[in-house]
């Protein structure tokens, strides 16, 4: 969003307005002022809720249902790893929220392993990363298995006061490079990642499974320290 002087501010405030203030931008049929980024019900059971959507209860089909739409479900692998298997919606109105959706689909490697060599299709999308496109009868299987995780890109730009403002101190600040830092809120179940230079990240899953956000930023900071 780097534009020219005179007009910068008014497209600024087009995408930033939509985002932290309710009613504006509302779409047909969805309620400005509910599934919002910040609103997380827990059970106190170790779960928990958001967007409607329930983390490692739910299955693919199920939040389907619930988000609406119809997302692009694909296996994302990088050189020498199995893959993750996700299902992607390029844009989805989360409240007054616009934002990228990405649902990671809780399977095990030698289950991706296999669909992989029943894939009809398979292309690079930047670098080397390649996008794996499913068999019919592996997406049929695939509409049955829990979303382990809901990753949210929004539309605008986000700085720490800002997510301070809404969703309180973080437990853990974890910065990765001068200019990204994850904001860890473990009780919620919430890794939000700060990018000077690009895009942030919000990152969910259960409070109970919050190992699985924690523990790969704590592999790559002992990676780093031992090298």
């Amino acid at each position: 969003m780097k534009f020219a002087l005179s007009i910068i501010a008014l497209i600024v405030a087009a995408l930033v307005v939509p985002f932290f203030i309710p009613g504006a931008g509302k779409q047909e049929g969805v309620d400005p002022n509910a599934n919002l980024p910040w609103q997380i019900e827990l059970d106190g059971q170790g779960g928990s809720r958001v967007f409607g959507v329930r983390p490692g209860v739910q299955t693919l089909g199920e939040v389907r249902a619930i988000l609406g739409g119809e997302p692009e479900v694909a296996i994302i692998a990088r050189p020498d790893e199995p893959g993750a298997l996700e299902a992607y919606y390029a844009q989805l109105p989360l409240g007054f929220v616009l934002a990228k959706v990405i649902l990671t689909v809780d399977v095990d490697p030698a289950a991706i392993i296999a669909m992989r060599e029943r894939a009809p299709k398979a292309e690079y999308m930047e670098s080397t990363t390649r996008k794996i496109t499913l068999h019919p009868d592996d997406l049929a299987v695939a509409e049955r298995l829990p979303v382990r995780a809901v990753a949210v890109i929004p539309t605008v730009n986000l700085d720490e006061a800002t997510i301070f403002q809404r969703f309180g101190q973080p437990a853990e600040r974890l910065p990765v490079s001068d200019k990204r830092v994850h904001l860890l809120y473990p009780e919620r179940g919430l890794d939000i990642v700060v990018d000077a230079d690009g895009k942030e990240l919000l990152q969910y899953v259960a409070p109970r499974d919050f190992a699985l956000l924690r523990e790969p930023l704590r592999k790559a900071a002992g990676g780093q320290s031992g090298g």
